[in-house]
């Protein structure tokens, strides 16, 4: 069975919305500054790592924006591998090697991670993480948490009626201050 892996860029607050410069946050692009080549490269290794990438629409859109045109090992990774995007509006996807799953989307999920392969890869997709935690098919949480705080703006979790326990798997810390913290479940 493949692992589901969410990985999120997030704030000391935990907001995970625009880290990288998308519009009409007040604060976008908050992770830019502390992306250097440690953190840079720790993306690398884990997109390379990922034998798909599984994402949610408003993530795609600004995935399949900007990736297809860049180069570099992270930008080869992401363009090589399948990717799955969830999605009842967007049925005809441009980025290569897209599938779309419009419905019964948690029981495909569920056919994907019974399937042969490399880890799912989750970044982003805040609303589709949200559904995976809900139906217990996440099985590794990555925090790559930023020395900053917005206060305001979509937060990674949300409010819940049921507690989730992880187990601390791995902690690593870059020399701009972004720590990397890596969960399993427990």
């Amino acid at each position: 069975m493949r692992d589901l892996i969410v990985s999120h860029l997030v704030t000391l607050d935990g907001v995970m919305e625009a880290p990288g410069g998308e519009p009409d946050h007040p604060f976008t692009g908050w992770a830019i500054p502390y992306m250097g080549e440690e953190e840079v490269a720790s993306k690398e290794a884990e997109a390379q790592e990922a034998g798909a990438l599984l994402l949610g629409r408003v993530t795609y859109e600004s995935f399949a924006g900007a990736w297809p045109e860049r180069d570099g090992p992270l930008a080869d990774a992401l363009n090589a591998m399948p990717k799955h995007l969830v999605s009842t509006t967007l049925d005809d996807p441009d980025w290569a090697g897209t599938s779309v799953i419009p419905s019964d989307v948690f029981g495909s999920i569920r056919r994907l991670k019974a399937a042969e392969g490399g880890p799912i890869l989750v970044n982003g997709s805040r609303t589709l993480c949200q559904g995976l935690w809900a139906n217990d098919l996440v099985d590794e949480l990555r925090l790559m948490v930023f020395p900053v705080t917005v206060g305001v703006g979509a937060r990674a979790f949300p409010e819940a009626e049921k507690m989730v326990s992880l187990s601390l798997a791995n902690v690593r810390r870059f020399a701009s201050g972004v720590v990397l913290l890596t969960y399993r479940r427990a």
